[in-house]
């Protein structure tokens, strides 16, 4: 009996714990999707210019909320010899497009509450849900962030280059927050810039 009884403990210490991670386990953030097309004739053109980073007619987000994005955009471009201008020295633009949709643990899709400061509001909003632990074991709130980039020529209005990323993270996740979504997408984005025309690539990134 004593022999069995040292056996039961251990199997119910562990047993508990695992139940619980069971309950509150969230699918991690990413990889990165990404897609890229590129003119052959145009890859000469790329690099080494003036450009001016813009808001893409029709994006999603607007205003302070876009900010971020277009840092990171022209940040990454930076290393491929752009230097960002004021649009009447431009020779290219970059036109910067982002959408970011909260998916709730039913698959309801809603557009995601944006502060001023860039951080993510309120995932529970209008869809009477919260962040905290699903004791149910069910999918948990996720956050999709979507950023497409047009690199244009100034004086044809021609498209060079063209690149879609998108990001599905956790409500809770920091990449479901504008900053560090904007820095993730971005580095997936560029990585390897122009790439190859058509290519759709994933990019790990941390949860």
């Amino acid at each position: 009996m004593k022999a069995r009884r040292r056996l039961a403990i251990p199997f119910a210490a562990i047993a508990l714990p695992l139940a619980l991670s069971a309950c509150s386990t969230t699918k991690p953030a990413g990889p990165i999707e990404v897609t890229r097309f590129v003119d052959a004739d145009a890859r000469s053109q790329l690099g080494n210019t003036r450009l001016f980073v813009e808001t893409a007619p029709g994006s999603p987000e607007q205003g302070l909320a876009l900010t971020p994005y277009k840092a990171a955009v022209a940040g990454e471009l930076a290393a491929y010899g752009y230097n960002e201008s004021a649009r009447s020295s431009a020779r290219q633009t970059a036109s910067v497009s982002v959408e970011r949709t909260q998916i709730d643990s039913r698959g309801r899709r809603s557009p995601v509450t944006v502060g001023a400061g860039g951080s993510t509001g309120s995932y529970g909003s209008g869809v009477g849900i919260g962040v905290g632990i699903n004791l149910g074991g069910g999918p948990q709130p996720r956050v999709v962030t979507r950023m497409e980039v047009r690199i244009r020529d100034v004086a044809t209005n021609e498209v060079l280059w063209e690149g879609r990323a998108r990001l599905d993270a956790p409500a809770k996740s920091p990449l479901a927050k504008n900053e560090p979504a904007a820095a993730a997408l971005a580095d997936a984005l560029f990585r390897g810039f122009p790439g190859n025309n058509g290519e759709t690539i994933e990019v790990e990134v941390n949860p």
